[in-house]
């Protein structure tokens, strides 16, 4: 297969922009005591969601239920205290009055408070009356501690959306500066007048760019004098500086102001850490140790603390952390150059890992590095890494990431967390960091690069939904399997993108080149989308409802506004997750055989399927995506579907498309502005290593306990409307989608309920 890899690797659509925390990183210390004072305050109805004041800060001990000690609420006596003395001069009634009193809730209290919380943010009275009885608590105080858990939760989206905003600032600064230089260009250097006949256009965008420059170089101003960092009147010259030198001393400046740090110690961590991954991930036995029944590596612990604890000062495991340290080898099928790109960037780097990444920001560049491949490079960096379902939280990391050339051959990019930098952090938000994590890449010089990954994680311990308990413990989820799995797939990906010898059995219903590449992007597109959609990010608000099946449903909805890329008005989102005994593969196959789709899908209403175009784009059949069609006359919705497989999970996604738009991708046109509305599943291993049911020697008779955790997820557009709300009807149905979609899935695989 002929294969052009000079061309950039396509790029998926983004309908957001996410969060640069190097704001809410310098607000934690302002909203600080603020916050301690309304740890200690119960919210009446209608303060919720209210972001004034000291109530945006989150006392950190909100988010461990085995930390919430600290929270405090008003007892009943401060409500049969109050008004006592009405009648009384103004004089008198402040010094008669009595002096409020506090109640401390008990560890005990706060973690039952908690469960409940991560199951329904908003309990009804029934709920709270029998948890008020079950603590001892008056329901006032039960309820007024569940508003100020809302209030403080929605606090933190709103700082993290505040440094958001100015991550896409800056931005915005370098796309006018690229600008500017252009227009520059365009005119001569000795009279200054513009040497092409569109000296008008020039003019007007040179004038709009001043205009632009202007209310950025406030906006910045603003941002800094609320800071405390500089005192207004200081960001002009700073925001003119275009200069490398200049950078880099804001660079050192940020660092040193912010989290107390020299570059020299900065750079210093980092080799520390880069002789620690180096160590992870070459040494064999007694360090890693393969397990007979699984055959995954091992960490011995024992010899880690032996060999490597005494160089790295943060080795040392903090109180109620718990440990992931995981490693994997593999082959995967992309040049050097492009592969540490989507590392030194951080969009492409999302876009590389859609379904374990919410969310990611360069919060500041130390080293830009040298050379194309940016060898020497060292940024701050925040990620949201998630799992394909609401019902298992993200974990926020902060960390800094450190790309270096070890020979002519050999790359390692390491991450690491550094304590000051999370000593400057809202504490609540530090449920993990890392360890010297990353991989090694060695260039084998035909188009392949043989990569090992060492991911070691210390996570804050937490309650996890017993569905999943297995997956996280073991260390799956967010290890360095899944991490490697997720490259493979994408970088196969890329190959069957770029390639221009496609046999015509991978590529059927499709005249064209520039129609299949129109086709996996927009499919590309949609399974980004989908990855976004479905998570427990804090982009989302989850409601729980019972599906009539039994099943919790987790229902979210959101509006677009102005993004082509999906319909506009409201949008509801509609997930449930449960463990069915069927092992992945048969239960992936199951879902992306179109001749079977009529088995599940209530839309087609029992009409048959037929595929009008098929592209393949990985060596396994399972990952392909196809257009398909119902064969009966009466309909003639077209359906596109995105199938994805590889060694940890499986997704099937699709989305009803416009057969107008759909006919125009096909034969090469852009389909950025094609609006398409994914929903579709997600398929993993449940956890449980495999073990032989019987012991025998009979090939035939061999059999192994399997099996998987799906996530369904369903949107529709419930109104065209931008100012529309959800309603009960629109829950209704799309309650009942997804109950009847299971329902069918059950009966088709004859898996018994319960």
């Amino acid at each position: 297969m002929g294969v052009d890899m000079s061309n950039n690797p396509p790029t998926s659509r983004t309908k957001d922009f996410f969060v640069s925390p190097a704001l809410s990183l310098s607000l934690a210390g302002i909203f600080r005591d603020a916050g301690a004072a309304a740890a200690n305050m119960e919210v009446e109805e209608g303060d919720e969601g209210s972001g004034g004041g000291g109530g945006q800060r989150e006392d950190t001990a909100e988010i461990s239920s085995e930390n919430s000690g600290l929270l405090r609420s008003r007892s009943e006596d401060d409500f049969e205290g109050e008004g006592e003395h009405d009648d009384d001069g103004d004089g008198d009634k402040n010094k008669k009055k009595k002096r409020k009193k506090y109640h401390r809730h008990t560890a005990e209290q706060i973690r039952e408070m908690e469960a409940l919380f991560k199951e329904s943010p908003h309990p009804d009275e029934k709920q709270r009356q029998q948890l008020s009885k079950q603590l001892g608590l008056a329901p006032r105080q039960v309820k007024f501690w569940f508003q100020n858990r809302r209030t403080q939760i929605k606090a933190i989206q709103e700082r993290h959306e505040n440094s958001l905003l100015k991550s896409e600032m800056e931005k915005l600064r370098e796309e006018n500066k690229a600008m500017r230089e252009q227009i520059n260009k365009a005119c001569c250097p000795n009279c200054g007048t513009a040497t092409t006949s569109q000296d008008a256009a020039v003019t007007t965008d040179e004038q709009q760019l001043k205009i632009e420059n202007a209310r950025l170089k406030t906006e910045v101003e603003k941002l800094r004098a609320t800071l405390g960092k500089y005192p207004p009147g200081t960001a002009s010259s700073s925001s003119c500086s275009t200069g490398k030198d200049q950078d880099s001393r804001s660079s050192l400046n940020f660092l040193s102001g912010i989290f107390g740090l020299k570059k020299s110690r900065v750079m210093e961590i980092v080799n520390e850490a880069m002789e620690e991954l180096i160590t992870m991930a070459t040494a064999g036995e007694p360090l890693w140790i393969r397990s007979v029944e699984t055959g995954r590596e091992i960490l011995n612990y024992d010899e880690y603390v032996k060999e490597l604890s005494a160089k790295n000062s943060s080795n040392n495991v903090r109180l109620k952390r718990s440990i992931e340290a995981s490693r994997e080898t593999g082959v995967v099928f992309v040049d050097l150059p492009r592969l540490l790109q989507c590392f030194t960037d951080v969009s492409q780097w999302k876009e590389t890992f859609p379904c374990l990444i919410s969310k990611a920001a360069t919060v500041d560049v130390i080293s830009d590095g040298e050379d194309p491949n940016r060898n020497g490079a060292v940024q701050l960096m925040f990620a949201e890494l998630q799992m394909l379902t609401p019902m298992v939280p993200t974990r926020e990391v902060y960390f800094v990431r450190y790309c270096k050339q070890l020979s002519a051959e050999q790359w390692a990019v390491v991450d690491v967390s550094i304590d000051q930098v999370e000593d400057n952090i809202d504490a609540s938000l530090v449920k993990c960091r890392k360890r010297p994590s990353g991989c090694i890449i060695e260039d084998k010089s035909n188009g392949h690069c043989k990569v090992i990954w060492v991911e070691h994680l210390e996570c804050q311990k937490a309650t996890v939904h017993t569905m999943y308990r297995s997956i996280i413990n073991s260390g799956l989820a967010f290890g360095a399997r899944h991490w490697m799995a997720t490259l493979q797939l994408q970088c196969e990906r890329l190959v069957f993108f770029m390639a221009t010898n496609v046999p015509t059995k991978d590529s059927t219903g499709v005249a064209t080149l520039a129609g299949r590449k129109s086709i996996l992007k927009l499919a590309q597109r949609m399974t980004c989308s989908f990855c976004h959609a479905i998570g427990a990010s804090s982009f989302h608000t989850w409601t729980k409802v019972s599906s009539k099946t039994g099943e919790d449903i987790r229902i979210s909805s959101r509006k677009n506004l102005n993004d082509p890329g999906e319909p506009l008005g409201l949008i509801l989102c509609a997930v449930s997750s449960i463990w069915l005994p069927v092992s992945p593969h048969v239960l992936f196959d199951f879902l992306r055989d179109e001749a079977r789709r009529n088995e599940w899908d209530i839309m087609f209403k029992g009409d048959q399927t037929q595929s009008i175009a098929n592209l393949s784009k990985g060596q396994d059949r399972g990952n392909a995506v196809t257009i398909q069609t119902m064969k009966s006359k009466e309909n003639s919705t077209w359906i596109i579907q995105d199938s994805c497989t590889n060694a940890y999970e499986s997704m099937v996604v699709y989305a009803p498309v416009d057969i107008t738009g759909m006919q125009s991708v096909m034969t090469g046109c852009d389909s950025s502005n094609i609006a398409i509305l994914p929903s579709g599943f997600s398929i993993l291993p449940d956890g449980l290593e495999s073990r032989p049911l019987v012991i025998t020697s009979r090939q035939d008779e061999k059999s192994t306990e399997a099996g998987s955790l799906l996530t369904i997820a369903f949107q529709i557009l419930t109104s065209t409307s931008t100012t529309a709300k959800p309603t009960v009807e629109s829950v209704d149905s799309v309650n009942t989608i997804i109950s009847c979609t299971l329902r069918n899935i059950k009966t088709s695989l004859q898996c018994e309920d319960g």
